[in-house]
């Protein structure tokens, strides 16, 4: 079984460093890169390297003329050719900037034949993780894109980027990070383990599994039992934690959207409104731009019979928190970000649930008021 890392990053050169420190420490090691950037000519670069330089270059054709298409279709057979070649003692799947790490690990682990999935890490340069966070550009603009059909921007994207591994390698960029920065850094991801490039022990940790469970990693970003940041005040940054067993009013909550959505560089987590009590709605901003999406259904909305189709990970975290009347209804939402005015956020997201008399009246008449999200969650065409 070849092992294999995955590294990631929009920080192209933190990135590059994490491979190179990796190629170096790790003797027999190859590098495998599909450079996107050269899609528009009708295919991608795909680049074999190791601590000596590069040795092998060739082109993968697009597919569907989706850039991260071809990038599944060949990252595969490349990866298996190399554990079949039996030369090789660790092989690097340097990503792309904007290609996440999830999707690639979970290909690895899932289907790759002979493979092993080793390591999944993140490289960043703790002094750019605010400005890619409060970037709302599209990465089309950015000519980033995937796809012709990509929509995502550079905050979303560094935002899952550096949430999915539990391992964050630590760069030295051309400005130096202060205070702020690496506080910002542990309050977004506190759970992760955060190693400097240039470590001695970076290439054994970044090698040695931390994290790779995918589903383990998948559940750990699921709205219903999401691992999510804990209070925290510190460098002048804050993680507020919001939750109530109180229904959001629909009308309400929208108004307060732009608000809500500004107020913090990044904030995530579930939500329910009173008119939608079947449906676990999972709150994702960044960059001053939130999705919200259906995450499933609550637990209590379904029959018991239904039950064994959820998760155990989801159903246990349901029991942890059930209550008599509303079950696993509840909201957990999550702001971090540097000067966040965590006093204003919780009032006006208070000011959003219903009232005593609105929430007296009962399920039945919470269903009868007017939806507002319907353009989140059924949208036309």
């Amino acid at each position: 079984m070849l092992p294999v890392v995955v590294v990631g990053g929009l920080h192209t050169d933190a990135r590059r460093a994490a491979v190179e420190r990796l190629l170096r420490r790790v003797p027999g090691s190859v590098a495998l890169h599909h450079d996107l950037s050269t899609a528009s000519s009708g295919s991608v670069t795909r680049t074999l390297r190791t601590a000596g330089g590069p040795v092998e270059e060739s082109q993968a054709g697009l597919v569907n003329d989706c850039a991260c298409c071809a990038l599944r279709e060949d990252l595969l057979p490349q990866l298996e050719r190399l554990a079949q070649d039996g030369s090789f003692r660790l092989a690097v799947v340097d990503l792309w900037d904007s290609v996440e790490p999830r999707s690639t690990a979970e290909l690895i682990a899932s289907q790759g034949d002979g493979l092993r999935l080793a390591g999944v890490l993140t490289a960043v340069d703790p002094a750019l993780v605010l400005p890619c966070l409060g970037c709302g550009d599209d990465l089309a603009d950015a000519g980033l894109a995937a796809a012709r059909s990509d929509r995502r921007t550079i905050a979303d994207t560094w935002a899952r980027q550096l949430e999915y591994p539990a391992l964050l390698a630590l760069a030295d960029g051309p400005e130096p990070a202060d205070e702020t920065d690496l506080e910002l850094l542990r309050q977004l991801h506190p759970t992760a383990r955060h190693v400097h490039i240039h470590e001695a022990d970076f290439a054994s940790l970044a090698t040695a599994g931390i994290g790779c469970d995918t589903g383990v990693a998948r559940e750990r970003q699921h709205p219903a039992c999401a691992l999510l940041p804990q209070e925290a005040a510190a460098h002048g940054v804050a993680t507020l934690v919001w939750r109530s067993r109180r229904p959001f009013h629909p009308g309400r909550l929208y108004a307060a959207l732009e608000e809500l959505t500004c107020a913090a560089v990044r904030s995530r987590g579930r939500f329910w409104l009173a008119d939608r009590p079947g449906t676990l709605l999972a709150w994702d901003a960044a960059g001053g731009a939130l999705c919200v999406e259906s995450a499933g259904p609550w637990l209590a909305g379904l029959p018991d019979t239904e039950w064994e189709s959820v998760p155990a990970s989801c159903r246990v975290a349901a029991a942890l928190r059930w209550h008599p009347e509303h079950g696993d209804r509840d909201q957990h939402l999550v702001f971090v970000s540097p000067g966040l005015d965590a006093a204003a956020v919780s009032g006006l997201l208070d000011s959003c649930r219903l009232t005593d008399a609105e929430f007296a009246a009962g399920p039945d008449a919470w269903r009868t008021l007017p939806s507002a999200f319907d353009e989140f969650l059924d949208p036309v065409g």
